[in-house]
């Protein structure tokens, strides 16, 4: 996959504003929302802040977790046919909003699902959104 040049005219906003990403402290990731501006289209998806991978330890059986920062600043879906106009127009040409920040992994898999439900995202043409795919276990509301 081609590497996504990223303008001020394509960075992610948040109840209207831009996204400081010094905002992302206290939360583990976020639903959100991407319209291409000159078609209408929109995808609804999650992405974490962060990430753990484990490594070996040198000369040892165990595995250390390390937390590693995720390409959420540059990243505009997962969706094959999403990522094909963003290549052709241009990220310019797509708003990409922060519906909701979330506390735990599990809050941003249900409420990413809850959204394409709530709008039928897989059942109309103009969501690029192909297929719903979740586990989710009980986890404490913010609201």
């Amino acid at each position: 996959m081609r590497k996504i040049w990223i303008s001020k005219m394509s960075e992610w906003f948040y109840r209207g504003k831009p996204f400081n990403p010094d905002m992302a402290e206290d939360y583990v990731g976020f639903v959100y929302r991407i319209e291409n501006l000159l078609t209408g289209k929109k995808y609804i998806g999650k992405k974490l802040f962060q990430f753990s991978r484990s490594k070996k330890i040198k000369n040892s059986s165990r595995k250390r977790r390390t937390k590693i920062t995720s390409d959420w600043l540059t990243y505009f879906g997962s969706n094959k046919y999403l990522i094909e106009d963003v290549e052709i127009h241009g990220p310019e040409n797509f708003r990409r909003e922060i519906i909701r920040l979330c506390t735990t992994k599990s809050e941003c898999n249900y409420y990413e699902a809850k959204e394409q439900f709530a709008c039928d995202a897989i059942l109309r043409d103009d969501y690029y959104n192909q297929w719903i795919s979740l586990k989710v276990h009980r986890f404490a509301p913010s609201d």
